[in-house]
Formats: structure tokens, C-alpha cells, sequence
């Protein structure tokens, strides 16, 4: 299970995403291909469940983030959201404020927002915390 820590820790090393201050807490920084189809749909996910969104397009995604099965970061109040995670599991977290680095859904799995299918699979959320500890924050 290292793995959506991994994706985390390599982005921080990266430069891909940096921890800021975020002036709202619904406002939602997305870094992205322009080119990726599923980063967009994700982003018109969390505008339908009531997010700002400001998306910065990324032209040089590093190959390491792409092995690493990541198309897209945001970051919000603190938090990094890695991959495609629900809507409802960030109003979550925004409500529960664990101590965290954020949530992650590894790889891109069918049905999730941005990547609906009509062959969905079951996949989890994972709230990643500081050192080594992951835990399954959602099962969808």
C-alpha cells in the first residue's frame, strides 16, 4: 500500500504540488495535463458538488508521475488530493480536518468521477498521513 504515499512524496519532490495557504477552503487548486480528458471531467465533478476550481495546466508532466498512475493533483485548505476522488469524500475531509497530507485514489479506476464506465470496479480512498500511515478513508 506505499504506493499512494509514494505518488505523494515523489509530486512534493518533483515540484508538482506545494502545501499553500488557500484563501477559501472550498476553493480547489487542480495542476493538470491540458490534454488529458478525464483531469476535465473531474474538474466538472467538484464544480457540480459546489467547488471553486481554478485549474493550472502542467505542459511538462514529468515521465515519474506518469509511471506512477497520477493525472492529476489539486490541493485545497492544507490538504493535496491526489487521482480521482469523489467530491463527497473532500467535503469530508473538509469537515472532519484529520491531520493528514491528504486523500488519494491510486491508479484510475472505472466508474470513478472523471473515469465513469460502464463497467465500474470497486476501489478505495485513502487518506494518507504523515510518516507511513494510510487508511482506507473511503470504499466506493
Amino acid at each position: 500500500m506505499a504506493k499512494p504515499i509514494a505518488v505523494l512524496l515523489t509530486l512534493f519532490a518533483l515540484g508538482a504540488v506545494a502545501i499553500l495557504p488557500v484563501g477559501a477552503a472550498g476553493v480547489v487548486d487542480v495542476y493538470k495535463s491540458p490534454y488529458c480528458g478525464c483531469c476535465g471531467k473531474w474538474v466538472e465533478h467538484l464544480r457540480k458538488a459546489g467547488f471553486a476550481v481554478q485549474t493550472h495546466d502542467v505542459n511538462d508532466v514529468p515521465a515519474a508521475r506518469q509511471r506512477l498512475g497520477s493525472c492529476h493533483t489539486a490541493k485545497l485548505a492544507g490538504y493535496v488530493v491526489e487521482g480521482h476522488v469523489p467530491a463527497a469524500d473532500i467535503q469530508r475531509l473538509l469537515k472532519e480536518k484529520p491531520k493528514a497530507i491528504g486523500l488519494a485514489v491510486p491508479s484510475m479506476p472505472p466508474g470513478s468521477p472523471g473515469m465513469e464506465s460502464p463497467k465500474p470496479v470497486p476501489y478505495n480512498t485513502l487518506l494518507v498521513r504523515t510518516g507511513d500511515e494510510i487508511t482506507v478513508f473511503a470504499k466506493h
